[in-house]
């Protein structure tokens, strides 16, 4: 079986997906780390709010632009973190057919409260920050850190659900009366139009339509952009690192990860099974020495207790691993300290060139 590592290493793109409290963030940061100290130019991009990323790698992220992790030897890493609205700005001044449209888009309070508060908005972004810092050609691979689970679906799903509400009839009626004012727009249009500002309020309905009619001729290039984020995702240079860990809640929440990537023809390259408690022994436990008194019986008896949540974490993984075979398994070790710089990250780097087809092997 191949290393978890050879099966990512000529990706343009991995992305690391699971549950939540699984240290996705540990496991991106030490790939691109890893990846990096291989010669390769790598950005990790952090679509968690929380700091956490930035935090271990000794960095200050702030802004749109990837920063620079210092004492990397062989390749570059660098790390950038979401900036939602910077990328939305940045996508209205590319498809705005002038200055004046794209200042009066951003200016649009509508407008902020889709950058800041609208759910999908982050998601899409994420996507179309990904698909920018691949078509810079500054980096070899880009490693994404992308939320729990459900969000990380959303995430990936963005593109579509994006082109679906610019092609959505009442999107588009509402971009029709560009020239001749509000006055063209259908009694259909004008209906809905009046239950939402009986509901919301008249101003809300007025900021709405002026939105809409200033991103007139803009669609297109959305749609477009989109429709090559969304190729992009299921391109064979992308591939999807499943990181998860040996509770039975993470473990399912995995397997669900892992049908719906492969539904939506998307191929788990890998997993990693993370904060994983050693097996001390390569053999059973000698059972008698549970009865030897003081000291060695002690000793004896925390070690078996060690062996069972062990073996209890092999039979829970095991399940997942056998669903997703062949994707190669590497495992991460259940450590004392927490890994808060770049030289521990490091350091766990070599555990991605385990060839392993269980958390044992």
């Amino acid at each position: 079986m191949s290393s978890l590592f050879s099966a990512v290493t000529d990706a343009e793109v991995v992305v690391c997906c699971g549950p939540g409290g699984v240290g996705k963030t540990t496991v991106s940061a030490i790939l691109a780390l890893h990846l990096a100290a291989q010669g390769k130019r790598v950005c990790v991009l952090t679509v968690d709010p929380a700091r956490r990323l930035a935090d271990a790698l000794g960095i200050t992220v702030a802004g749109s632009e990837p920063v620079e992790v210092p004492g990397v030897v062989g390749g570059s890493c660098h790390a950038l973190m979401l900036d939602t609205e910077g990328t939305f700005d940045a996508l209205i001044d590319r498809y705005a057919q002038s200055d004046e449209q794209a200042t009066a888009i951003k200016a649009n309070r509508l407008y902020r409260s889709l950058t800041s508060a609208v759910s999908g908005t982050q998601e899409y972004m994420a996507m179309e920050k990904l698909y920018e810092l691949c078509e810079s050609a500054a980096f070899d691979v880009v490693v994404v850190d992308t939320p729990p689970t459900r969000n990380a679906l959303d995430l990936l799903d963005a593109p579509n659900r994006l082109t679906s509400f610019l092609e959505n009839r009442i999107f588009r009626a509402l971009l029709a009366p560009t020239k001749v004012g509000l006055r063209a727009l259908s009694v259909a249009t004008k209906m809905v139009l009046s239950t939402i500002g009986k509901v919301a309020g008249a101003e809300l309905v007025s900021d709405a339509v002026t939105f809409f009619q200033a991103f007139a001729g803009m669609e297109e290039g959305f749609v477009t952009r989109a429709g090559a984020i969304h190729e992009r995702l299921r391109s064979p240079s992308t591939s999807f690192l499943l990181v998860t860990s040996p509770r039975a809640d993470a473990i399912a929440e995995a397997q669900f990860f892992a049908d719906r990537l492969s539904e939506a023809e998307m191929r788990t390259a890998g997993v990693v099974v993370n904060r994983v408690h050693p097996r001390f022994l390569d053999h059973d436990l000698d059972l008698s020495l549970l009865e030897v008194p003081g000291d060695l019986g002690v000793l004896s008896a925390n070690l078996a207790a060690a062996l069972a949540v062990a073996d209890s974490e092999h039979m829970a993984v095991s399940g997942l691993i056998s669903a997703l075979a062949p994707a190669p398994v590497a495992t991460i070790p259940l450590t004392a300290d927490d890994l808060h710089d770049v030289a521990s990250l490091r350091a766990l780097g070599p555990l991605l060139e385990a060839s392993e087809g269980s958390i044992d092997a």
